[in-house]
């Protein structure tokens, strides 16, 4: 199989798990980010500088596997992208024109060293590693079965049931015996995986989650999001299809439709608050949607006489912007985060706990003093960080406080590869608009309709999106004892 780093200890492990589980951010956890490589010299190094790029899709762990074309090489831990590669002989000993990487945020399976991707494994044809964003449905099934056939995990991911299903299959390639892997599983999953000989990307038939090519110095990239290809010059040349497997080795690039094309489901949350504004996913900007919803939510949820707008950084900065254009309201930069302050904060304890937010988000006292200011924010999950915002907001001498939301009341749980909480701790599943209102302290609360949330993204070549958050319509049954957890 080749060299493989396995990482830290398990006391720096368990260590690192304690610090991200102590973070309660009150944002939705992005999923994952996955890269591949091929054909392009310091791979390795490539596919450091796209998941870089794409480090606010998965902060818990990172790794790459390289191949020079005998061999396999591995190296990932926990931590972030930067802190796991911080030496330069790390990526050395990645070697090769080819490579896949891997950001995690845990969705099925806990945040663990065991669970890091991409995942390698020794098989009957050669070694295969596998990088996954997203999250099967019928897991819990699967595993079952596999298990009571005797198969035996090395992880509690989702992923590897994939890499256990194609290691049962008879079929004489690689891509048949995949294929015939992925009629079984059922949820979302952009994959890439690498053998000494090609590069094979993957989008489930609904496409679930983004996953993009690319072209550099005659080599292949495929990246989660188009802002990696932005970052390594490599040219966007389109998106991997819903039910599509894309083939690459020295002499070509191939595709195979695997699975009919179910209807499309992309997750609209990719436009609200996961993909970075600077990328291009489901066929368009991010930037350019996100203002949309900020001119929709001018439109239907107007203010009058308000001073300024300002936004919850980051995320919501474009959509600010575009209920800053549409209302003709003055957007002022109020609130700076810290971004220095990321996933491994470790709060005080209670009676200090809001210096949790206050350390993260501090106000600018002359913008906001005397004015009555509109926050947009991009979406409300358990309603404490906006809280304490709302009275930091007042504390720093604003006379009104009126909060728009450019996305819908989240009301249920999501499996399709985003971590939100328990239905128990989602505000809005329990509280109506009015309630939250109350608890947040804000003069006024609207939120973005589904209709007007539809309304603001792309809908060319068919594109259609998953909003089972926010109306309880999920594209694929979920079976509620498998996972009875999220719906408490």
């Amino acid at each position: 199989m080749g060299k493989e780093y396995i990482g830290r200890s398990k006391i720096e492990t368990s260590f690192i798990t304690f610090i991200l589980k102590t973070e309660t951010t009150d944002k939705p956890h992005p999923n994952c980010a996955v890269i591949g490589v091929w054909g392009i010299p310091e791979a390795s190094t490539i596919a450091y500088l796209g998941l870089c790029a794409l480090q606010h899709r998965g902060q818990e762990a990172a790794g790459i596997v390289s191949s020079d074309g005998k061999h396999l090489f591995r190296h990932a831990r926990m931590g972030l992208v930067a802190d796991v590669f911080k030496r330069r002989d790390i990526l050395e000993g990645l070697p090769g024109k080819n490579a896949i990487g891997h950001n995690r945020y845990s969705t099925t399976g806990p945040s663990s060293g065991n669970n890091v991707q991409p995942l390698l494994v020794e098989d009957r044809i050669g070694p295969i590693a596998m990088s996954h964003n997203g999250n099967l449905v019928n897991y819990s099934e699967l595993r079952r079965f596999l298990e009571e056939e005797g198969s035996l995990f090395r992880t509690s991911s989702d992923s590897e049931l994939i890499l256990q299903l194609v290691a049962r299959s008879h079929a004489k390639t690689l891509a048949g015996r995949l294929m015939e892997a992925l009629k079984v599983v059922h949820g979302a999953y952009s994959l890439a995986l690498l053998t000494k000989d090609g590069l094979i990307a993957v989008r489930d038939p609904h496409g679930f989650r983004p996953l993009c090519i690319g072209r550099r110095e005659g080599g292949w990239v495929i990246a989660s999001e188009s802002c990696a290809l932005d970052l390594i010059g490599a040219e966007y040349l389109r998106d991997v299809n819903p039910g599509e497997m894309v083939l690459i080795n020295d002499n070509e690039m191939r595709s195979i439709q695997f699975a009919p094309q179910e209807r499309r489901r992309h997750c609209i949350f990719e436009f609200i608050y996961f993909s970075r504004p600077d990328s291009r996913v489901f066929g368009d900007n991010v930037d350019k949607t996100r203002r949309r919803l900020g001119h929709n939510l001018a439109k239907g949820h107007p203010i009058k006489d308000a001073d300024i707008v300002i936004s919850v950084p980051d995320s919501a900065n474009t959509a600010a912007l575009g209920f800053s254009h549409e209302s003709g309201i003055t957007f002022e930069i109020a609130l700076i985060r810290n971004h220095y302050i990321g996933r491994t904060f470790i709060e005080p304890e209670q009676r200090m706990r809001d210096f949790g937010v206050k350390i993260k988000f501090n106000p600018v006292v002359g913008v906001l003093k005397g004015k009555s200011v509109v926050v947009v924010e991009d979406s409300i999950v358990r309603g404490t960080t906006l809280k304490k915002l709302v009275r930091h907001i007042r504390d720093a001498g604003a006379r009104e406080v009126h909060v728009r939301v450019s996305s819908p009341p989240i009301i249920n749980p999501c499996f399709y590869g985003m971590d939100f909480p328990t239905k128990d701790e989602l505000k809005a599943a329990w509280s109506s608009v009015e309630e939250i209102r109350e608890f947040t302290g804000a003069d006024t609360l609207e939120y973005l309709s589904v209709k007007e949330l539809l309304e603001s993204v792309p809908h060319d070549n068919g594109q259609d999106y998953c909003t089972a958050c926010f109306t309880g319509d999920y594209p694929i049954p979920i079976n509620k004892e498998d996972d009875p957890v999220k719906f408490k």
